[in-house]
């Protein structure tokens, strides 16, 4: 039986999503079954999930996956590197994945490969190495050493987002010797990050905007149709949609109680980004005044969100754990079981499907556990209603079975 994984977020679940879930099971086959693993209530850029994971997780399935597992949170608010190896160790540790799915704009997964391959290469990190420190960004000094290596053509494969993170999946299927086959289905409708839709599809961020600009409707008829009825469902309760502003005071406190030397270990004391984001915190009186701030042409806002995302929840580079201690499954139907079962065989990893059962387990699965429920914890303080937001639910929310 074939078995296809995509990492995904689903923030918020869009028509691009629906169509790669049906395209994987068309070129794979009808009877192929599909895995996502999905950003809990954090996710990658260092921002929010619009609505808690559960609901995002059952619509879902009932989109065309039959099993969403959890990606755990240090992983899901890291760097696109490693993003992409935390979702596939996740996978992988399942035991019956045969092929990794994902979209990007070019449709070639041989090139994603190719480039791939080059980056994990010596001569390639040399010419990185000899390139860093020159005033261009990374990506920019990436770009170029791949570039000199296979041609400008493969080079420009980098500027774009999701072949990016397409090549980052295949980097992290070559460490690890995977024999589970890249499968890339090209991208329909607009850019990642484009503002406005285009033939009914529009990109994630531009739903998010249209939310915070209060083109409500606009934006609920973008989404899949399992995800307007989920989203609909938080909103009536109080729980939706979440944006980070709600938390900004809360952020901002925690910001302004931390010392430099807290800064550095967030950024591991590296090229002083650390500094500029401790004196912007000092000063500013939102979130946007600290990153406009502390940005640079070199950096994105990207990491410098994820820098103060990371110290609002606690958490530090120093302390990220090497691999993944179990494998939580948030929703799942009646193929989604079926794996299940196959997987509390299969899996290197043990299966999480009642919260209480991290007990049972040793302190790195127990500790993070712990790290992700008071990350939800903390969300919750997101929640439009307050009156929702109560502690601890985490330990309680067990897989939706559709």
């Amino acid at each position: 039986m074939k078995t296809a994984g995509i990492i995904v977020e689903y923030n918020p679940l869009h028509w691009g999503h629906v169509h790669l879930l049906t395209e994987v099971r068309r070129r794979l086959g009808g009877d192929c079954a599909i895995v996502c693993v999905m950003s809990g209530d954090f996710v990658q850029r260092g921002d929010f999930a619009l609505v808690r994971r559960a609901p995002r997780a059952a619509a879902a399935v009932e989109s065309g996956a039959d099993l969403v597992l959890e990606l755990p949170l240090p992983w899901a608010v890291s760097s696109a590197e490693r993003f992409a190896d935390g979702g596939v160790a996740t996978l992988l540790a399942t035991g019956v994945i045969t092929h990794l799915a994902f979209g990007s704009e070019c449709g070639d997964g041989a090139a994603l490969q190719e480039v791939a391959a080059c980056l994990l290469s010596p001569a390639c990190d040399a010419g990185l190495r000899r390139r860093l420190g020159g005033g261009m960004s990374y990506a920019a000094c990436r770009q170029a050493a791949v570039s000199a290596l296979l041609g400008p053509e493969r080079g420009a494969l980098l500027e774009s987002p999701n072949n990016t993170l397409g090549i980052e999946y295949c980097k992290a299927l070559l460490r690890r010797g995977s024999s589970v086959a890249p499968l890339t289905i090209p991208r329909l409708g607009p850019d990642h990050d484009a503002p406005e839709a285009e033939g009914g599809f529009a990109s994630g961020s531009a739903i998010r905007a249209l939310l915070r600009a209060g083109r409500r409707e606009e934006a609920l008829s973008l989404m899949a149709p399992a995800m307007k009825r989920a989203y609909l469902e938080e909103e009536a309760a109080g729980r939706g949609p979440v944006f980070p502003a709600a938390s900004q005071r809360a952020i901002l406190s925690q910001l302004r109680r931390m010392e430099r030397e807290d800064f550095a270990r967030l950024d591991q004391g590296r090229e002083g980004l650390y500094n500029r984001l401790y004196e912007a915190s000092r000063t500013a009186a939102s979130l946007d005044e600290v990153l406009e701030a502390a940005k640079t042409k070199r950096y994105p806002h990207a990491r410098l969100r994820r820098m103060v995302l990371w110290a609002y929840l606690g958490l530090t580079p120093g302390s990220f754990p090497s691999q993944p201690a179990y494998l939580r499954p948030l929703a799942a139907n009646a193929t989604g079981r079926a794996l299940l079962a196959r997987m509390r065989r299969e899996a290197s990893l043990p299966v999480l499907t009642k919260p209480a059962d991290v007990r049972r387990l040793g302190h790195s699965a127990q500790a993070l556990f712990a790290l992700e429920s008071r990350a939800a914890d903390l969300y919750s303080l997101g929640f439009p209603d307050l009156s929702a937001a109560l502690g601890g639910t985490l330990w309680k929310e067990g897989i939706a079975l559709l």
